[in-house]
């Protein structure tokens, strides 16, 4: 299992739901943060909390819709001078639920794609590159379970955009120790998911970064979080080697 004490993780939306209780996780294995959010603002809860469990962190903000903003980020993180060997791209947008769903209008899937599969893929030729030149890296890209839904064709149509991207990226560095992986939280009661959702966020945990401390080499596979409910961090690491295999 990686031991990530003083290794440096890029966590997006880590100012509430998935993203927060992600960032908490992760200081507590002694891994310092570089957290987004939106607004500077947003992060100054969890950029306190993470900070008082003894870790180093950031906080950087851009709306990721606005992909110029996005690059001012990676050039942002960049001048910070930390090597970041982790990065959990677990922002996301669920634009619509459209019970009229022929009458979908275009922005669904413009806004859609922007944000949950164009500035994550951005991230990731940031950081892979650096990844491996160093010999080492872990990207874990937030999917959905989604289908059969076209009432959320935009979101679901990104999010399988998403996958199709890391699938690919993952046979670039198979059987190499840079390794990216897809997870999916689960329908869990965020402000995404809503009052209703079955799941509390918390089921998430330890599932939905067990793909940063497998070490198997194996990419693009799909971790859903709930496979892994109430596990110890190490019982979640042994399962994920043990039975999910990549795709190629």
């Amino acid at each position: 299992m990686v031991d990530v004490k003083g290794r440096w993780a890029l966590i997006t939306g880590a100012s509430r739901g998935i993203g927060y209780l992600t960032a908490l996780f992760m200081a507590e294995q002694g891994c310092n943060l570089i957290l987004h959010s939106r607004k500077p603002e947003n992060t100054e809860k969890v950029l306190a909390e993470v900070k008082a469990l003894g870790v180093e962190a950031y906080a950087v903000s851009a709306e990721l819709a606005d992909l110029d903003a996005v690059e001012r980020m990676l050039k942002e993180i960049d001048e910070f001078g930390v090597r970041v060997d982790i990065v959990l791209n677990n922002a996301g947008l669920q634009i619509a639920y459209r019970t009229e769903y022929f009458t979908t209008p275009v922005s669904d899937y413009t806004e859609s794609f922007k944000i949950n599969t164009i500035a994550p893929a951005m991230i990731c030729y940031h950081f892979m590159p650096k990844m491996i030149e160093h010999g080492f890296g872990r990207i874990l890209n937030t999917t959905s379970g989604i289908r059969l839904e076209p009432q959320q064709a935009g979101y679901s149509a990104s999010k399988a955009a998403l996958d199709k991207i890391t699938i690919d990226l993952g046979s670039t560095v198979q059987g190499t120790d840079v390794m990216i992986n897809l997870t999916d939280p689960g329908w869990c009661r965020t402000d995404l998911g809503g009052p209703h959702a079955p799941n509390a966020p918390e089921s998430a945990i330890p599932g939905i970064v067990v793909g940063a401390f497998v070490d198997d080499k194996k990419s693009g596979r799909f971790l859903g979080a709930q496979y892994f409910t109430g596990m110890s961090l190490e019982e979640a690491v042994k399962k994920a080697e043990a039975e999910f295999e990549s795709p190629y």
